[in-house]
């Protein structure tokens, strides 16, 4: 005698349920095929009507509308299957915490093969560093990665960003907001061999070796609120180079204020720096950076453009080579020049 699929009749909360599982795109498709399965035997449809509609086995259907009818809608989720029993303990996985967590006697970071070998060496404990790796898994501990942080001490902090946010944000009328600062020690590096260019599934190459042809200061100005950018390059970077790029600025724009974003280097502060300012008669002002955070001078953000795009993989045969691209690359970029977006206001904020 063949045994007689049991009736569904679904209350109205839980046809709702069963119609969001079948909606939500995030819902498992194991699920949604159960909720499927449970509306259509509602319907009074049998279990091999359902199997054909929905492609599956007729024991399928059958193992699902049971389920249901028994528990309802707790009846739809998986049983907890007992599996393997754990071969390391609470104790073994503390362990392995507590000997990853404290620091090297030698080197400064574990690898999982260390913790392995120190488990064994003074806990006496024997496994594998792949169950060492799925045990820190687990828990989001990696032994091997470290995160830098930086979190400006300046007393003077709230206060120096402000009008360095003020500045970027709601300049005074005829002002003009100069970010400057210099980078120093740019390598000129050149290259015994040419490189080989890229081909498909290769990168380009680079001869491992370089040759040394000297290094040059860049001191470079942005126009916070156009984007150009004004540089130049000297052999050494002190307040006179400082003095003379600032003061062509002042020359360039002569019927403007001119505020300058700056950060705390000596050259930038020194007494001839602050002499030059005040024969200009007030047009000239300084806003310097709190100390560690002169990630707030929008200079920076440029610099990182050029690294990338020019002096990392750049190739250059001189100093005036390597001079003459960063130039090239400067009156380019001002060809399209265009403002950041400077969307920070002065929030409490922690670089890490």
């Amino acid at each position: 005698m063949s045994r007689v699929a049991p009736t569904i009749i679904l209350a109205p909360e839980e046809r709702e349920a069963l119609n969001k599982i079948v909606r939500t795109h995030r819902s498992e498709q194991r699920m949604a095929q159960r909720a499927r399965i449970i509306l259509m035997a509602s319907e009074g449809l049998q279990n091999q009507r359902i199997a054909e509609q929905l492609s599956v086995s007729f024991g399928v259907v059958s193992k699902w509308r049971s389920r249901f009818a028994e528990s309802r809608l707790d009846g739809l989720a998986d049983h907890e299957r007992p599996g393997t029993p754990r071969r390391y303990g609470h104790d073994e996985r503390l362990a392995v915490i507590r000997a990853s967590c404290r620091r090297p006697a030698v080197e400064s970071h574990w690898s999982i093969r260390d913790v392995t070998r120190t488990l064994s060496n003074e806990y006496g404990l024997k496994m594998s560093h792949m169950t060492v790796h799925r045990i820190l898994s687990q828990i989001d501990l990696k032994p091997h990665q470290c995160q830098s942080w930086l979190e400006s001490q300046d007393p003077e902090f709230e206060a120096k960003q402000a009008q360095i946010v003020g500045l970027y944000l709601n300049p005074p009328d005829n002002a003009l907001v100069i970010c400057v600062d210099e980078k120093t020690g740019i390598q000129a590096l050149g290259r015994p061999m040419p490189a080989k260019p890229m081909a498909p599934g290769k990168p380009e190459r680079q001869d491992a070796h370089y040759v040394r042809h000297g290094t040059q200061s860049l001191i470079a100005a942005l126009l916070a609120h156009e984007g150009k950018v004004y540089g130049a390059c000297a052999d050494r970077h002190r307040s006179l180079e400082f003095v003379s790029f600032v003061n062509s600025l002042v020359d360039a724009f002569p019927d403007k204020d001119l505020y300058f974003i700056l950060d705390n280097l000596s050259s930038h502060k020194s007494k001839v720096v602050r002499e030059w300012a005040e024969t200009k008669g007030g047009r000239v002002h300084f806003a310097y950076t709190p100390t560690r955070a002169s990630w707030l001078n929008q200079i920076e953000l440029w610099f990182s453009i050029l690294t990338r795009k020019v002096l990392k993989r750049g190739v250059f045969d001189s100093k005036e080579d390597l001079v003459k691209t960063i130039m090239a690359f400067i009156e380019r970029h001002n060809e399209t020049a265009k403002p950041f977006a400077w969307t920070y206001k002065g929030d409490p904020l922690k670089v890490e």
